[in-house]
């Protein structure tokens, strides 16, 4: 399991510097991959960031964890992607979502019949990504387009899905899944056994599978947990995650945290792998700044004896 970092904490609050030298630190310190994630409805522009970070952050691997679908037509998405692309090079990763109905509501714009927006979304934009183009009418979305070059490099594309029938379409058409709130049991159980028998009935390759979770070493869990229960409840009340956090037999977001001491915390992460994580994205959650060093000491072995 290889280990990189998320830094979609810094998305609300950081500018395009501060991110890059956040993900600079994570190259020169031996992780695979960064993330970004893009909220619908205010923030840094996940993509562009990207394509500027690249400039900087010459070898690892960077992607979007997740760019919403419903606000962006995938010809749209598949242009922006492949023009990132061409400035960083074969290491950009795009991960696409539905994202949840309250944030797309703030912009006008319906969650009707997501699953069918899911599937026919990746039957536009997979043949644009590999191709350059695609002719396809369906009920949600339609395109007839052609780019004016043929794809130069192929660009990895995750889903974020969680329930049986988003995992269904991910694992017929994209080449893996990003994770956000789910433990390793329902990782186990549920997520792994589904991607894959979907991406086995096609004839598609292993899925990779990409987890993020809040991490903190820390002498004083219970401190840490109840912040994260207090200040990220928001994703305990969104029916997508509330039904990963029942599969769990978890309350809530505070409950999957991988929080403790540091013998704790590199138990917690190795239980990931065992479940089926390919790879381990962790968003580091620290209430004080030893507790941050200690977390991120520990990622730094981690990812030195992953990645290696």
């Amino acid at each position: 399991m290889k280990i990189g970092i998320n830094g979609s904490g810094m998305v609300q609050k950081a500018s395009v510097q501060a991110i890059t030298d956040h993900a600079a630190a994570a190259e020169a310190q031996g992780f695979a991959h960064y993330w970004l994630a893009e909220h619908p409805t205010g923030g840094l522009d996940a993509l562009t960031t990207i394509a500027l970070v690249g400039q900087t952050v010459t070898s690892i691997e960077l992607g979007t964890a997740i760019v919403p679908t419903f606000p962006r037509h995938p010809l749209t998405l598949a242009g922006q992607s492949l023009t990132v692309a061409d400035a960083v090079g074969e290491r950009l990763t795009l991960g696409i979502g539905l994202s949840h109905a309250p944030m797309l509501a703030q912009l006008g714009i319906g969650f009707d019949k997501p699953i069918r927006h899911l599937r026919e979304y990746l039957n536009v934009l997979m043949p644009l990504l590999r191709e350059g183009s695609v002719e396809f009418n369906g009920e949600t979305l339609s395109c007839s387009g052609q780019l004016f070059q043929k794809p130069r490099q192929q660009i990895p594309v995750l889903v974020a899905a969680l329930g049986p029938q988003a995992l269904a379409v991910t694992g017929q058409w994209a080449d893996g899944t990003t994770l956000a709130w789910v433990g390793p049991k329902t990782i186990r159980e549920h997520i792994v056994p589904r991607l894959n028998e979907a991406a086995a009935a096609h004839q598609r390759p292993t899925p990779r599978v990409v987890a993020t979770l809040p991490i903190c070493v820390t002498e004083q869990p219970q401190n840490v947990r109840d912040s994260i229960g207090k200040g990220l409840s928001m994703y305990g009340r969104l029916p997508s995650y509330k039904a990963m956090f029942e599969r769990e037999g978890a309350n809530g977001p505070a409950d999957v945290a991988v929080v403790g001491s540091r013998a704790a915390v590199a138990d917690q992460v190795a239980a990931l792998a065992e479940a089926g994580v390919t790879d381990f994205a962790p968003s580091e959650y620290c209430l004080q700044r030893d507790e941050w060093q200690n977390t991120r000491e520990l990622l730094v072995e981690l990812a030195g004896v992953n990645n290696a």
